[in-house]
């Protein structure tokens, strides 16, 4: 028995009303591990909730007693109370107020640039606020590009205007019936954004803790490529409720993309799904052309252990949407593009759902 041992057994304890565990919240602060068996471990909450703190440590305590080898479990927690400023976090996982009225929260991910990630981002966004405003919940979708060194959600779904930025909170403009956040409302539209791990971490922080979303049904979040600050500073300041994995279908591009989906394992994020953008160009004639070749979602997606939501075929008018500020979905709504990114964007409803 060593602390890792004890370290796995706490990752079974979730924070209440969390799917995130205790660990992956960075609130595990020590663990002692006696000759005798004895078991101490300090454990630090920020949280106004009385019965947060209680229910933790009795999970803790009770999860660490099953460890064999343990005699004796104590869980120490030092509990501390939220900042009283305006849009500071209320709960240990990071998860600020102006998030309280979000539902869900959706990072949409890759393990490589190239794969069309952002623009896949902006179209899932576009195609969940037609479901939801068809089931009579318009207005309820954000989209947060937080591509920090290359943020183009904006251009891409057609917002030029910045956001109204009062002392303490950043109201996010909307286009489509979709609220947008991005770094490229905030900067000079040529100022390149030459930033290091503390500053962007700081940024992510600044999303989480100042922009007003109000009610919003799903949140998604465009990351940057890789397993970087960004990555990590995102699944530790949001409650991230899914992962979904952009790949195509290249079998360069898969490799990369599983290893990339490995960090949400790691944080306890779970995968929502694996999704193929550019798997076949059709043609004049119906037929399928595989310009990048084949197989290379269906492969990630059974390699992670997760579904493959679907299928986006290479289209030109995906590109010229993001050039024009009009998305495919909405530019194109009976597409064969659209009509996969709303099979997609159902499919990732019904996981979040499950």
């Amino acid at each position: 028995m060593d602390k890792e041992t004890i370290r796995e057994a706490l990752k079974q304890v979730k924070y209440p009303g969390f799917s995130r565990d205790i660990v992956s919240f960075g609130l595990v602060q020590d663990i002692d591990v006696g000759e005798d068996g004895g078991v101490v471990v300090r454990v630090a909450v920020t949280t106004s909730d009385a019965k947060a703190p209680k229910a933790i440590k009795d999970d803790a305590e009770a999860a660490l007693r099953a460890v064999p080898g343990v005699k004796s479990a104590q869980v120490d927690i030092a509990v501390s109370a939220p900042k009283g400023a305006a849009g500071a976090a209320s709960d240990p996982g990071g998860r600020p107020k102006r998030l309280e009225k979000v539902k869900k929260i959706v990072a949409v991910a890759s393990g490589k640039g190239g794969v069309g990630k952002s623009t896949f981002a902006v179209n899932l966004a576009c195609a969940l606020e037609r479901i939801l405003a068809d089931d009579g919940k318009p207005g309820r979708v954000g989209v947060l590009d937080c591509d920090i060194h290359g943020p183009s959600v904006p251009l891409m779904i057609g917002v030029g205007q910045q956001p109204t930025v009062t002392e303490d909170t950043i109201y996010p403009p909307e286009n489509f019936g979709v609220k947008v956040m991005s770094m490229a409302l905030l900067i000079d539209r040529d100022a390149p954004v030459v930033w290091r791990g503390p500053m962007i971490n700081n940024a992510i922080g600044q999303f989480a803790q100042h922009v007003e979303w109000g009610e919003l049904e799903v949140l998604v979040v465009d990351l940057p490529p890789g397993t970087g600050d960004a990555q990590l500073s995102l699944v530790q300041t949001f409650p991230v409720d899914g992962a979904v994995i952009v790949t195509t279908p290249q079998a360069a591009a898969a490799t990369v993309t599983q290893r990339g989906a490995r960090l949400f394992d790691k944080v306890n994020v779970p995968l929502l799904g694996v999704c193929e953008n550019m798997s076949y160009l059709e043609q004049a004639d119906g037929t399928r052309m595989e310009v990048f070749g084949s197989g290379g979602g269906a492969e990630s997606a059974s390699v992670l252990g997760t579904p493959l939501l679907g299928q986006v075929p290479l289209d030109p008018a995906i590109r010229e949407g993001g050039d024009r500020g009009i998305p495919v979905v909405v530019a194109h709504p009976d597409s064969a593009a659209a009509t996969a990114f709303c099979d997609i964007a159902a499919a990732v409803l019904r996981r979040l759902g499950e």
